[in-house]
């Protein structure tokens, strides 16, 4: 155990899996009390019980939920130092431009883009009243490159996320609140494992961009979002925090 967030108050969405399940593990570890915000009803008690925090149900594309969840943190844990709006989806029905339907990118659209516009819309008033706060956004690598095998609506959504970060980053720098843009290259989560399960071919051509040679761990990740939550980044902010084993600097690969 640590203390590096100790006395804060983080709200993790997504919180139940993958990155955002590794960060709200690290987030306790080090002492903050963590309030998950996710759909997983079968996970969602047990992880909030195993770091000592609270599960809210919340659909991260109602404004209604996304309200309840963070005020929930404020009047339980009394404050919202630390808000990682990671909660994103990447069905396989976004594809080509070419083959994905209106439907399936407006609901992409909904779940990466405007739930980080609903949770930062309900972060920082708590975060300008108490003078401030840490906020981390979900991006991607994907939001900085281009890509042949294309996921249209996820790499819109990403490069949405990462400009409005930047943009709130500037516009509350002077009042307290830090924004940032985590960007990480591909992880080894169950939303890659899909992928690898469904079309193997399609995940080795993102394999071999890596200078690395692997994708990331959750774990990886979570220290990354650790940093940007604690004081160690506190003159860090609107911010493209590249975590991505070198993939956005490769033009080639070690052999």
């Amino acid at each position: 155990m640590g203390d590096r967030l100790a006395g804060r108050v983080a709200v993790v969405t997504g919180g139940c899996s993958g990155i955002g399940l590794a960060t709200v593990r690290r987030f306790a570890q080090e002492g903050a009390t963590v309030v998950i915000g996710d759909l997983d009803d079968a996970q969602g008690p047990g992880i909030a019980e195993e770091v000592g925090g609270a599960y809210v149900r919340c659909d991260v594309t109602d404004k209604q939920q996304v309200d309840a969840l963070f005020a929930t943190a404020n009047e339980r844990f009394g404050s919202v130092d630390i808000a990682f709006n990671n909660a994103g989806i990447s069905p396989p029905e976004d594809d080509s431009i070419l083959d994905t339907d209106l439907d399936a990118w407006r609901r992409v659209q909904e779940v990466n883009l405007t739930s980080v516009y609903l949770c930062c819309k309900a972060a920082l008033p708590y975060m300008l009243e108490q003078g401030r706060g840490s906020i981390i956004n979900t991006a991607s690598f994907v939001a900085v490159m281009g890509a042949a095998t294309s996921q249209i609506s996820y790499s819109a959504s990403k490069g949405g996320v990462l400009s409005m970060s930047r943009e709130l980053g500037v516009q509350f720098a002077r009042q307290g609140v830090r924004v940032n843009a985590l960007c990480p290259g591909p992880v080894n989560t169950p939303l890659l494992q899909e992928l690898f399960a469904k079309d193997e071919e399609r995940a080795a051509r993102r394999l071999v961009h890596v200078p690395m040679g692997r994708f990331a761990e959750p774990e990886e990740i979570a220290n990354a979002v650790l940093f940007l939550a604690s004081d160690e980044s506190s003159f860090i902010t609107a911010n493209t925090f590249l975590v991505d084993g070198g993939i956005s600097s490769a033009y080639v690969t070690p052999l």
